[in-house]
């Protein structure tokens, strides 16, 4: 009798949680930090932070849509909240100061090109959030830094320094022709500000004095607490690393996220950063204000660790999650850029396949042939 055998496609492991319920559950961890902005930014820009979300998961459902119909395929994929879980992180990649055509750029680039075009879920290689904020960023570098929302309440973005004041004294203090304006209120971009007055020779003792004052003023114990808090200016999902560090744990809890991830990723930025991410030289940077400044959180916990574009392996993981770090103390010491975290994941992104390829597990009972 002939042995039939069934072939069938990946994937080949078979988990209890479906591909929706991951998603949904993703969402509904990403949900404080949401409420959390809506709260920060008040009256002004909460709002304004909520209809953002809800255009950036309903144009990425669109997008997908559209897609599917292009491909001659059924609706049914827009359903498996992959395309929302894109559109809200996408949005809370976006200052809630753009305008709302903004995410509806960034989710189609993002779902067409950083998803569809490899085939849909499972087969892309990068993020497709951070596609569309890549894209973004390249396309409209105005729109997403030049402008940023204070917090609500009058809270201020660092202790002793309000947006306004850091302007000021920036632009009147600071020869235009020797640094580049300040393109936003956030802390790091404070601090990137102030570390140029102090690396530059021809700063005069009284910007020097202002940027020290700045330094001290951002890795202050009050500042750090807003940072944790999430009274600053950034983007809609990257305020408050208290609350992105709830639903981060909440999904490590649940097995949804591998715990190596982020603590590697958070671990090694942590540590880099107080050597290389000082304003006055090696061994002088804050790994507090590091780590609880930006996006790395929301980066870590939820876009680094996203199972299709990272390593499968436990070591894959660390291997990703160490290289990502060391991107983001570089890019942001070093780069251009205040904030290196989306390019971070995306570099190590092209990099999955490699790792996969080295740090899958052997199999026992063969040996390589030389030919």
């Amino acid at each position: 009798m002939d042995l039939k055998l069934k072939l069938s496609s990946s994937p080949h492991f078979r988990d209890k949680n479906s591909t929706r319920k991951i998603m949904l559950l993703v969402i509904l961890a990403l949900i404080p930090a949401l409420i959390g902005a809506i709260f920060i930014y008040g009256p002004d820009y909460g709002f304004r932070s909520g209809i953002i979300s809800l255009i950036g998961v309903i144009s990425a459902m669109v997008a997908e849509g559209i897609a599917e119909v292009m491909r001659k395929r059924g609706l049914t994929s827009i359903l498996d909240g992959s395309a929302a879980l894109t559109g809200l992180l996408l949005a809370f990649n976006l200052p809630p100061t753009v305008p709302f055509w903004v995410p509806v750029v960034g989710s189609f680039v993002g779902i067409w090109f950083g998803k569809m075009v490899f085939g849909g879920i499972g087969f892309n290689i990068f993020n497709p959030a951070l596609i569309g904020r890549a894209f973004l960023v390249a396309a409209y570098p105005t729109i997403m830094t030049a402008s940023w929302a204070p917090p609500a309440a009058n809270h201020i973005t660092m202790a002793g320094f309000s947006p306004d004041v850091l302007k000021s004294n920036i632009h009147t203090e600071i020869q235009p022709e020797k640094i580049d304006a300040i393109t936003g209120a956030t802390p790091l971009t404070a601090f990137k500000e102030a570390k140029r007055v102090l690396t530059n020779p021809q700063s005069n003792p009284q910007q020097i004095d202002y940027a020290e004052a700045t330094v001290n003023s951002l890795y202050s114990q009050e500042s750090l607490l807003n940072l944790f808090l999430g009274r600053v200016g950034g983007c809609i999902g990257e305020t408050s690393a208290l609350l992105l560090i709830i639903g981060g744990l909440f999904l490590c809890f649940l097995g949804i996220v591998n715990w190596r991830m982020p603590l590697f990723y958070i671990g090694t930025v942590f540590i880099l950063s107080w050597i290389l991410g000082g304003a006055k030289g090696f061994f002088t940077g804050s790994p507090l204000f590091a780590i609880f400044s930006g996006g790395l959180m929301l980066g870590a916990f939820f876009m680094a660790s996203d199972m299709v574009t990272s390593p499968i392996t436990n070591v894959g993981q660390i291997i990703f999650a160490v290289g990502a770090g060391i991107l983001v103390v570089v890019i942001r010491a070093y780069g251009g850029y205040a904030e290196g975290v989306s390019f971070s994941i995306l570099l190590m992104n092209a990099f999955t396949p490699l790792i996969d390829r080295y740090t899958r597990p052997k199999v026992f009972g063969t040996k390589e042939v030389k030919t």
